[in-house]
């Protein structure tokens, strides 16, 4: 049995809605009725229980496209994502201190940025990046010359020195307890600097374009790109290799974390046990209801029948591994975390950094000001989101952090 809601917008296509149970603003659902309108829209569109407003395109929405796409809906974070892995870690085998773990874990990975005032080398970058890092960029630097030679902006990007770094917001890397009190790590990371260049480089070639061509559009930022057309093939190959980029971008940092670790726990163990490593900001070529059509998923997660993927909670709720349904009405798709309920703004003003020590208590983290627009309550209750999808994904692991280093 479906799960979803449907709303037919006028002059567009179906939305279908899986958020029984959990808010969805306003401007979101208007943002989503502008995408259904545009004429490269395939079948309907499926909303999912994290969804809320983005720019252009609303987080949390799986959009199928007919021989175009829409730049702005992939996002600048082109194939943010996670990545866990299990060990043969036992919750009794981690220190009662959980203090030196992160400080150790916060000195190997580079995280956070530095502000743009400020001179110098960004500190979310490596100053001399390690040889795992040059072995990883060694496999995407060619494509990359390639790319900027037609886009040479794209090259003074902090590129190489931001492979196997976390970035900022909300991207973590946590330790965790499934049920049975294993031990996982988890993290949440993009393609970083140069992953935002290409995003932003196209979506203003598009706006360009549409401009041009006199393209009417509910919104300047659902600029699409047509096959064929001048920029089409570029933003095919960019925005793949910023997918490439992220996802070797997880591998590089999950392995570093894993060595972390092992000094600081002398116990020797296994990792990626179980790994998974999947994107949530992304495009591709999928087959839907018999065509073969460009699936952007913006804030969601593939669920094909079986497959593994990861649903994280805030820095104070529980996280799923889950397993996929197959569902076809929803692009074979899940939420990709429990979804924002207000903006950092709107956190900042709300709430204190005694609520914010209250929220995540039993959480060895950083408990400061800086963090505060990512307070758990800032968040949707995930326990719902997850009833809302039930018909999308199965729950394999429920992991709970009990440490949390943000970017």
């Amino acid at each position: 049995m479906n799960n979803y809601n449907t709303e037919q917008p006028e002059g567009g296509v179906p939305i279908k809605m899986w958020t029984k149970g959990v808010p969805v603003e306003d401007e979101a659902k208007k943002q989503l009725a502008n995408t259904a309108r545009l004429p490269i829209v395939f079948k309907h569109i499926a909303a999912m229980p994290d969804v809320h407003l983005g720019i252009g395109a609303t987080v949390g929405s799986v959009v199928s496209t007919f021989k175009a796409i829409i730049p702005a809906a992939v996002g600048v974070d082109i194939g943010c994502g996670m990545m866990a892995c299990k060990t043969t870690l036992r919750a009794e085998d981690l220190p009662d201190n959980l203090g030196p773990l992160r400080a150790a874990i916060e000195k190997a990975v580079p995280h956070g940025m530095t502000p743009f005032r400020q001179r110098g080398r960004d500190k979310g970058s490596w100053e001399n990046p390690p040889n795992l890092v040059d072995q990883a960029w060694a496999t995407l630097v060619d494509e990359f010359d390639a790319i900027c030679e037609k886009y040479p902006r794209l090259k003074n990007t902090n590129n190489h020195k931001h492979l196997g770094t976390l970035g900022t917001g909300n991207h973590f890397i946590e330790v965790c307890l499934d049920e049975a009190g294993a031990v996982w790590f988890m993290l949440h990371s993009g393609s970083r600097g140069v992953g935002n260049a290409i995003g932003t480089t196209f979506i203003e070639l598009a706006k360009k374009d549409a401009e041009r061509n006199n393209v009417h559009l509910p919104d300047q930022d659902l600029a699409y790109f047509e096959e064929g057309s001048e920029y089409f093939g570029d933003y095919v190959r960019g925005v793949g290799w910023a997918q490439k980029f992220a996802r070797l971008n997880r591998e590089v940092m999950m392995k570093n974390l894993v060595a972390t670790v092992r000094q600081v726990i002398t116990k020797p163990f296994e990792a990626h046990v179980e790994a998974v490593n999947c994107h949530h900001n992304y495009v591709q070529k999928e087959t839907h209801f018999g065509e073969e059509v460009f699936v952007t998923r913006k804030g969601a997660v593939s669920a094909k029948k079986g497959e593994l993927g990861i649903i994280p909670g805030s820095m104070g709720a529980r996280s799923y591994i889950v397993r996929g349904l197959g569902n076809p009405e929803s692009f074979e798709s899940c939420s990709h975390g429990a979804g924002r309920v207000m903006s950092r703004t709107k956190a900042k003003k709300m709430f204190t950094v005694a609520d914010q020590i209250k929220a995540t208590e039993g959480v060895e983290c950083r408990k400061d000001e800086a963090v505060i627009d990512e307070i758990p309550m800032a968040y949707k209750d995930i326990d719902a989101v997850m009833e809302a999808q039930k018909d999308l994904v199965e729950v394999v692991y429920t992991l709970k952090q009990v440490l949390c280093v943000k970017g």
